[in-house]
């Protein structure tokens, strides 16, 4: 795979494609910017060696074409002020005025296309409109790792219309830090997985029970674990249909050796809101009408310890609602159980993108750890083994 360091873009203009999906208050503004400056060394790169960039990316999931709450031209303000020069906009990501525009660049410039999911064939991964988006650049840079489990136009498909076709720092980055995780993990090794389903993370877990020495789990996924335990859940969110598969997953672990650490208490609430009425009940005995928001204290007092000890720590995944504050703290204690994991004991700590990646930021830790993924599904989907599309393109 031929990287951004290894190609000279001199005279080149290069068709990159970003991972610029960030999240937008109601005035448009960026509330986690976290992905754009993750692609600041590949751009960078590119510009000093005399070439022009011109970036296409998808915003939110638009349904009928057009919208001005997807428009990508929200973001030329911000990334003039990243990039330190303007950013040019195209109003659209194909067609005539994006070729000449894109065409008239001059070393050292930026073109914004407009948002790629404005048609339907991007998803489709139609062949014809990758060739329509190739005719912007010489060079594909693909830096997007968070859609390269995609086989989209732009991020997979457009690779065939170039010769020259190389991977951007983020993606490099992405890859060499996993397989860090799955080739070269020093022990203890301690896997912590939330979320709210066993379904989502099965084969990660089920491919993580051969590399693993503590298996952590937490979030809403723990209430189908606490099921088949025979526990009560109250009206927690959980899979009645994957029961058996958590008793399985617990039963390989047991045969492996490996230490499953679940929750032994949670925080449980009378409604579903950052407001409701809390207590702390032992995991397996939340009464009827309640539901569990969080880990409890004495959980997170348990985790800490095994992280803290750990030299290799993966996690995917919240513990709990981290969006309301009176059920964050679960998750904020893992966060500082990481930072202080890697800080103080030299552990390498993989943050696993998604809404871990926002605690994480939220937090203040991002620089704190060894490496935040950009990418939720599709580090999963690598993780698990899977061929991605977006980086077999590139070979």
């Amino acid at each position: 795979m031929k990287t951004v360091n290894s190609y000279n873009f001199a005279g080149k203009r290069a068709l990159v494609r970003v991972d610029f999906n960030v999240p937008l208050n109601e005035r448009f503004e960026i509330t986690d910017d976290t992905r754009i400056k993750a692609t600041i060394p590949t751009i960078t790169k590119i510009l000093n060696d005399g070439g022009s960039v011109i970036l296409m990316s998808h915003l939110g999931r638009p349904k009928d074409g057009p919208t001005d709450k997807y428009s990508l031209k929200h973001l030329v303000t911000p990334l003039s002020v990243v990039f330190g020069r303007p950013v040019k906009f195209a109003d659209d990501c194909i067609g005539q005025s994006a070729i000449e525009q894109a065409s008239a660049l001059q070393g050292g410039e930026i073109l914004l296309l407009e948002n790629l999911r404005f048609y339907k064939e991007e998803e489709k991964g139609n062949v014809e409109f990758a060739e329509k988006l190739s005719k912007l650049g010489d060079v594909w840079v693909n830096d997007a790792f968070g859609t390269a489990h995609r086989a989209h136009a732009s991020t997979a498909v457009v690779g065939q219309f170039f010769e020259d076709r190389v991977s951007g720092f983020v993606m490099q980055a992405e890859i060499e830090n996993a397989q860090r995780i799955l080739e070269h993990a020093e022990r203890p090794f301690t896997a912590i997985m939330g979320g709210s389903k066993v379904s989502d993370k099965i084969l990660l877990i089920e491919k993580l029970l051969d590399k693993v020495d503590n298996l952590i789990i937490g979030g809403g996924m723990t209430y189908t674990f606490t099921l088949a335990e025979g526990g009560k859940i109250g009206k927690s969110i959980s899979e009645p249909d994957k029961v058996e598969l958590a008793k399985e997953l617990l039963k390989k672990a047991a045969e492996k050796g490996i230490k499953i650490y679940m929750p032994v208490d949670n925080l449980c609430a009378d409604k579903f809101s950052n407001d409701a009425n809390r207590q702390v009940v032992a995991t397996g005995e939340i009464p009827d009408g309640w539901e569990g928001l969080d880990i409890g204290p004495e959980s997170a007092k348990l985790f800490k310890t095994v992280i803290e000890s750990s030299k290799t720590v993966l996690w995917n995944g919240p513990m709990g609602v981290f969006e309301f504050p009176n059920f964050a703290n679960g998750t904020n204690a893992i966060a500082d159980a990481v930072v202080t994991a890697t800080e103080e004991n030299g552990a390498f700590s993989l943050i696993g993108g998604g809404d871990s990646a926002s605690a994480v930021n939220n937090a203040g830790y991002g620089d704190r750890v060894s490496y935040v993924s950009t990418g939720g599904g599709a580090l999963l989907e690598y993780m698990e083994g899977k061929t991605l599309p977006g980086v077999a393109a590139l070979m």
